[in-house]
C-alpha cells in the first residue's frame, strides 16, 4: 500500500539538495532575524514593504518601511548595491513581499524574503515595534 505522501516519489539526494540549498539563498526565517537583531549580527536592512497604516500598526523591530509599490531606484539610491535586503509583509497569504523582492532583484540588489511575515513572527511569539499614534495597534494587515 502507498501513502498520499509516496504516491510521488521524493526527489533524488542530489536534486533534493540542489534544491533546499538554492531554497536557501532566496529566503530566511523570523528566527534567523530575531536571533541575529539579539546577537547585534545585523548584516541587512529590514524592509517592511506594507502601507504606511499596516507598519504603524505594528512592524518588526528595526524594520523601514518602504510599501512594495513604491520601491524604486530613486527611493533605494542612498544604499549601496551590496545591501541586502530582507523584506516581509503580513504573512502566509499575500505575496507583497515575493513582488517587493522581484522589484529589488530587478534593481540588482541582494535579497532575501522572510516566511511567514508578521503572522509569522507573532505566532513564534516575538515583539512588534507599535506606533502609539495608532488606534489599531497591533491589528495584522497588509494594505500593499
Amino acid at each position: 500500500m502507498t501513502s498520499l505522501v509516496s504516491t510521488i516519489a521524493a526527489a533524488p539526494s542530489a536534486i533534493a539538495l540542489m534544491h533546499f540549498s538554492n531554497r536557501l539563498t532566496f529566503e530566511t526565517d523570523c528566527s534567523d532575524v530575531y536571533s541575529s537583531q539579539q546577537s547585534g549580527e545585523v548584516d541587512f536592512v529590514l524592509l517592511d514593504v506594507r502601507a504606511a497604516e499596516a507598519f504603524a500598526r505594528g512592524h518588526l523591530p528595526g524594520a523601514i518601511n518602504i510599501p512594495g509599490r513604491l520601491l524604486t531606484a530613486e527611493r533605494l539610491a542612498g544604499y549601496a548595491r551590496s545591501t541586502l535586503f530582507v523584506v516581509y509583509c503580513a504573512g502566509p497569504h499575500c505575496n507583497g513581499a515575493n513582488k517587493a523582492a522581484l522589484k529589488l532583484a530587478v534593481l540588482e540588489y541582494p535579497v532575501k524574503e522572510m516566511i511567514g511575515g508578521v503572522t509569522g513572527w507573532l505566532d513564534e511569539g516575538l515583539p512588534l515595534s507599535l506606533d502609539a499614534s495608532s488606534a489599531d495597534q497591533g491589528t495584522v494587515a497588509c494594505a500593499c
